[in-house]
């Protein structure tokens, strides 16, 4: 009986998941996603054993973006004049994709190369991981993602699913440190399903150790992450201006048009406003907005049907569009200027209820490339004047 009524009440839960998205967009047209979240994807339980073998990172393939291959995370907005840095900058950036693993069978990605999944990847590289590559060499592995149905089947499957998907993350962190890095200062970014794993990272791997000392700052973007992730730690804290140093930023972007509504799950989390880069920061005007990226190429939704590849072409980036919006943090919210009417409202707001989680990275586009720039420039500079005092203090000699 008890296992009847548990079923029971999964259903009923399931049910008001799509009748929710439905309420929440205010459109019926999100019935068919609703209907697909709540009947849809892998069979339960989980089971690790079905999952394909370990990602090989000795084997190039097992990156979606590194320096000495060129790649869409090398596109650089029009009109933009950075140069491409990827045989000489002076700093690194690992970069962890969010879920692109949209639909299929298995809790975890199977890493085909000619997926839908692997042609969103790409949209993550040119659209998220491009905007480092102003201050950095660009490294994203690939790895064996949690299939976006984790989020929808309960906190078990969830944590399983995704604790399968970081031990990949953390030996290719491992793997670049040791054969890539070699000991430069770096930038930890992410987004989503990324920054789940970006977090363990710096409370794991990172703080606490001497790796803290080399990082500029973790930009873990989108995912809602607690204030309360980083009260243990002893070196990485919350970044609370623009040149902070081992640090780390976060918002979860939403629709000004929501303002005044209850988002009772993001209270508590970490606002760092972009346009400012305080945190908890109050509402900064479109003046300082330094510029919008629209998407390029297509991000595929689809959460059933066909995972083949469909041939998604990834044009160049387009010129920024600067003072478009203006930011506000609230409640752990970062709030926008409403893009319904927009070509980024299209593009991110599929999410309902205001949420632009979508809009993370290219509504700030610019924002994130010059910051991360300031910060990388920021601490070249300390090192040098660190190695300056040491020469200085006769604890060594230039050369």
């Amino acid at each position: 009986m008890r296992l009847l009524r548990n079923l029971g009440l999964g259903f009923f839960a399931l049910m008001l998941i799509a009748l929710s998205l439905i309420y929440a967009t205010g459109n019926i047209r999100v019935l068919s996603l609703g209907w697909t979240v709540a009947f849809g994807g892998p069979s339960l339980p989980f089971d690790a054993s079905t999952a394909v073998p370990a990602p090989d990172y000795s084997q190039s393939d097992s990156w979606a973006a590194l320096p000495e291959r060129a790649g869409v995370e090398d596109r650089v907005p029009a009109g933009v004049r950075d140069l491409n840095i990827q045989d000489s900058a002076e700093a690194d950036v690992f970069f962890i994709h969010p879920t692109g693993y949209l639909a299929g069978d298995s809790w975890i990605y199977t890493m085909d190369p000619n997926s839908k999944a692997e042609e969103n990847t790409q949209w993550m590289m040119a659209n998220q991981a491009s905007a480092y590559g102003g201050c950095c060499k660009i490294y994203a592995p690939r790895y064996r993602q949690a299939n976006i149905f984790a989020y929808f089947r309960g906190d078990e499957i969830r944590e399983q699913a995704l604790g399968f998907a970081y031990q990949d993350v953390k030996r290719a962190f491992e793997y670049f440190l040791l054969h890539y890095n070699q000991g430069r200062p770096f930038v930890l970014a992410s987004h989503s399903q990324g920054t789940h794993h970006g977090i363990r990272l710096l409370a794991e791997v990172i703080d606490g150790t001497p790796l803290a000392q080399r990082l500029v700052a973790a930009y873990v973007i989108g995912g809602t992450v607690p204030e309360t992730s980083f009260e243990g730690l002893r070196d990485v804290r919350l970044c609370t201006g623009a040149n902070d140093l081992g640090c780390a930023v976060h918002w979860d972007t939403y629709s000004e048009a929501v303002i005044d509504q209850p988002l009772p799950d993001n209270l508590g989390a970490v606002c760092t406003n972009p346009l400012s880069w305080e945190l908890n920061g109050g509402l900064v005007t479109k003046e300082q907005h330094l510029g919008a990226v629209p998407a390029s190429g297509r991000f595929q939704v689809e959460l059933s049907g066909s995972q083949k590849s469909t041939g998604v072409v990834f044009e160049p980036l387009s010129a920024p569009i600067p003072n478009m919006i203006q930011a506000q943090c609230k409640d752990g919210v970062l709030f926008i200027t409403d893009q319904s009417d927009t070509i980024f409202g299209e593009q991110g707001g599929s999410f309902g209820g205001g949420n632009y989680h979508g809009l993370d990275y290219p509504v700030f586009h610019m924002d994130i490339r010059e910051n991360a720039k300031l910060r990388v420039q920021t601490f070249l500079a300390r090192s040098l004047r660190t190695a300056d005092l040491v020469v200085n203090s006769g604890g060594g000699r230039s050369p």
